[in-house]
């Protein structure tokens, strides 16, 4: 296997389905399908998961609090998305614990490293949650920053097109779609792969970000044995 330990990274608003808001416990289980059988190959799996399903719905209460109060919450949006995640993999007899930023004793234990690299170890899937724990850090910092921790062989963001375009190809018919690209030329692009604190850290570290559709059945999989795939960038 090309990759012997991952991070996955969801946005909230993948688990909406075709909700406006909230989650579908159908993509719920579209997604551990996809990751299922990379547990069964031996794979050891991170995710982090937005909170943007969630925060979304209380989006007009942002306009009564101050950016620290409305990161608050959308850590603890991430929280229940990673709670509804791991119903799925209990029901399917997978292995799987919480971790999370936020001190929250009931639901989960707070992260640290070598728990999470222990936990790894015994093929659970761990859960991140409660993004960095403080606010002014978007989840995908907190994806970086994880992956980092766990010493992870990259970081594979999912999302609703098949990697990065020069522009959106959902609007545009003419995007073009890169095959591979540099930290650097991304960051002079402005191709919006992740906030500009998350890249730089990946690219001061040298991680790499694969991006990719999740969407498509066997993706995951097939990127995982070496398929190219997606966008990487590296």
């Amino acid at each position: 296997m090309k990759y012997k330990r991952i991070l996955l990274k969801l946005s909230g608003e993948s688990l909406m389905g075709n909700k406006s808001y909230g989650i579908d416990p159908d993509k719920v289980n579209e997604f551990v399908e996809e990751i299922k059988p990379l547990i069964e190959k031996g794979i050891e799996i991170g995710i982090v998961i937005g909170g943007g399903n969630i925060f979304r719905g209380l989006s007009e209460a942002g306009k009564m609090m101050d950016r620290t109060q409305g990161d608050f919450m959308g850590m603890l949006a991430t929280v229940i998305n990673g709670m509804a995640l791991q119903s799925v993999f209990l029901k399917q007899g997978i292995a799987s614990e919480i971790l999370s930023g936020l001190k929250v004793e009931k639901i989960a234990d707070v992260v640290s490293p070598l728990k999470a690299k222990e936990l790894l170890k015994e093929k659970k899937v761990v859960i991140f949650t409660g993004g960095t724990g403080n606010p002014f850090f978007t989840t995908d910092t907190g994806a970086v920053l994880r992956a980092l921790e766990i010493n992870a062989d990259a970081i594979f963001k999912g999302t609703r097109v098949d990697g990065i375009y020069n522009k959106d190809p959902e609007k545009f018919k003419d995007a073009v779609k890169y095959q591979g690209i540099s930290y650097d030329e991304a960051l002079q692009k402005d191709l919006k792969i992740m906030d500009s604190t998350a890249f730089a850290l990946a690219k001061d570290n040298g991680l790499p970000i694969i991006v990719f559709d999740m969407n498509t059945k066997g993706n995951l999989l097939r990127l995982i044995e070496g398929e190219n795939l997606g966008t990487i960038v590296n």
